[in-house]
């Protein structure tokens, strides 16, 4: 039995998420029927994460198990995977890993970004969001500096999820002004469903005055979903990075 990591890219738009979902296209479902249409035998693939609805990724990883060594050459393989799955996936790269490396629970961090237009612009509406009056970024980074002194985000999570943990730790928390948008980058060794969409909402509303940076305090301390920001739209969110414990040679 031999494992194997694909690495991807893809548009969230038209799926329900990366999990199968019983009656929405999904990006795994997708993935799952071109795999087993190129390999000639039911394949199910394992992710390294959810996504939500409309949430985009640039980068991705994935892992599946086959029974016998793929003949084919890798550039080979990614090239009839490409033609058989839809325009929105986009295979990058697909190579064995020993069996004890997972997709999901080998990850030693994910980052995320989050897109804020400053302007109004037609190529890029579907992928950033639209926020009037434009969030302060001093504002809203000096509330990220606060979120290094916690590990538990019980007030960023999604109700009734099936976490076994809301303890997370963050590595990169930051928003900077590309000139014609503001980024906000974060990085942890894991998040919570909903977690990244309730933070950036929460900042926002920081960066647009309605509270004080420290106010970032209570709202963490508070536990309670109900005390943290609305989510933003998850069209302008991307999982941009997965670190492993390993580094893939590439040519």
């Amino acid at each position: 039995m031999g494992r194997y990591f694909i690495e991807m890219a893809y548009n969230g738009s038209r799926f329900h998420g990366w999990q199968v979902q019983p009656d929405a296209p999904s990006v795994q479902a997708e993935l799952n029927r071109a795999l087993s249409t190129l390999l000639r035998h039911p394949v199910e693939a394992v992710g390294a994460g959810r996504t939500d609805t409309g949430v985009h990724a640039s980068f991705y990883v994935a892992h599946f198990d086959c029974e016998e060594a793929l003949p084919m050459a890798e550039g080979m393989l990614v090239y009839k995977l490409n033609r058989i799955l839809g325009k929105d996936i986009a295979v990058s790269a697909l190579y064995p890993v020993p069996a004890d490396l997972h997709a999901r629970f080998s990850a030693l961090s994910r980052t995320y970004k989050y897109y804020i237009d400053k302007e109004k612009n037609p190529f890029t509406c579907d992928y950033a969001w639209r926020v009037h009056p434009l969030p302060d970024i001093r504002r809203m980074n000096e509330a990220c500096r606060i979120l290094f002194e916690y590990t538990d985000f019980t007030s960023f999570a999604k109700l009734h999820s099936d976490a076994k943990t809301n303890e997370c730790t963050l590595m990169e928390a930051r928003w900077e002004d590309t000139g014609k948008q503001l980024v906000f980058t974060i990085k942890a060794n894991r998040f919570l469903r909903n977690m990244v969409r309730a933070v950036v909402g929460t900042l926002v509303e920081i960066g647009q005055g309605k509270l004080p940076p420290e106010g970032i305090r209570q709202i963490i301390e508070a536990k309670d979903r109900c005390s943290a920001g609305t989510s933003v739209p998850g069209h302008a969110l991307f999982l941009a990075d997965i670190e492993y414990p390993f580094k893939r040679n590439t040519p």
